[in-house]
């Protein structure tokens, strides 16, 4: 049982494998003509996004408005925030107001948790710095099992900069939880040391990315963060690119079955070309898709009676 949705490691395999199996349910919602369900009907789900969001805010929205929540926007632009009010004195505020749930994107890593502390409701951590995003890897781990069949036993490549990159953290505790094998590749600037091991027992850690193409069932590439980049990490776009860009040769050197995914949003013609991006082999657009499903599941089951 938990109340808080903080960490990819908060997950067992049985909590995470209802999660998956609850937001199949929820995306036969999506066919309807009437795309609602009375569930959360008088709860409250704040939005609480102190960076730039598009996907994720827009998802949580949808997720919490199919289930009959009414949902409070919040972003820190234009808030008491820019005159200097603190995280905790704004999580009182919506604590005062009854938030029942609190979806939170910060760029300090670690907010999330300190969040849980202040407020009686329930936190989702929708990204926190450069260390987690635990429903995107839900989404993630639900589109491979929707195309694949499975999850226990894929070779999962994740590709590019995973130095930055919080998407990269949580789908390697997931994954390994669900009994996927996870290989980072990527430059060794943008590989922090040891951290495959640290994060999960199993990781494999490669610079070569045309030697792991073969062996993987998904190529999950992720976005050069060049904003969080205060360094030169790599010579130059082109040269990136060159080395660990998937374009339509490496592409063709996956097996037959293979997926390409992507959390979006993409820098196209640097980590991805068109070519891959928009072949039938890539989720990306499933992704988004998916991702309201699961974010439906995760307020469900937290908000709904049944708790995780």
């Amino acid at each position: 049982m938990i109340r808080h949705l903080l960490s990819g490691a908060d997950l067992d395999a049985a909590t995470a494998t209802q999660i998956l199996d609850t937001a199949a349910e929820m995306a036969t919602v999506a066919g309807r003509e009437v795309k609602k369900l009375p569930a959360l009907r008088g709860r409250t789900v704040v939005n609480l996004f102190y960076e730039d969001s598009t996907r994720t805010r827009i998802s949580f929205e949808a997720a919490a408005k199919r289930l009959s929540a009414d949902v409070i926007n919040f972003s820190a632009k234009g808030s008491s925030v820019t005159k200097g009010e603190s995280l905790k004195d704004t999580a009182l505020t919506l604590q005062a107001m009854g938030a029942d749930a609190v979806v939170v994107r910060h760029p300090a890593s670690g907010a999330p948790h300190r969040l849980a502390n202040w407020v009686a409701g329930s936190v989702v951590n929708a990204g926190d710095g450069t260390h987690e995003h635990p429903t995107q890897a839900l989404l993630d781990a639900y589109t491979m099992r929707s195309r694949l069949g499975r999850l226990a036993g894929l070779h999962v490549a994740v590709v590019g900069d995973v130095l930055h990159s919080r998407v990269a953290r949580s789908n390697v505790l997931l994954l390994s939880t669900l009994g996927a094998k996870v290989t980072l590749v990527g430059p060794p600037t943008l590989i922090p040391v040891h951290i495959g091991q640290a994060l999960a027992p199993g990781t494999d850690v490669s610079y070569d990315l045309d030697a792991v193409l073969p062996q993987s069932d998904v190529v999950m590439m992720l976005r050069v963060q060049r904003e969080r980049m205060s360094d030169s990490y790599f010579p130059s776009a082109r040269e990136y690119a060159r080395r660990y860009g998937l374009d339509g040769p490496r592409m063709r050197r996956l097996p037959d079955h293979a997926i390409v995914m992507h959390p979006g949003p993409m820098n196209r013609g640097m980590e991805i070309t068109p070519e891959v991006a928009d072949s039938p082999r890539s989720t990306i657009v499933e992704q988004v898709a998916n991702g309201v499903s699961v974010r439906m599941a995760v307020l469900y089951l937290l908000l709904g009676g049944n708790n995780l």
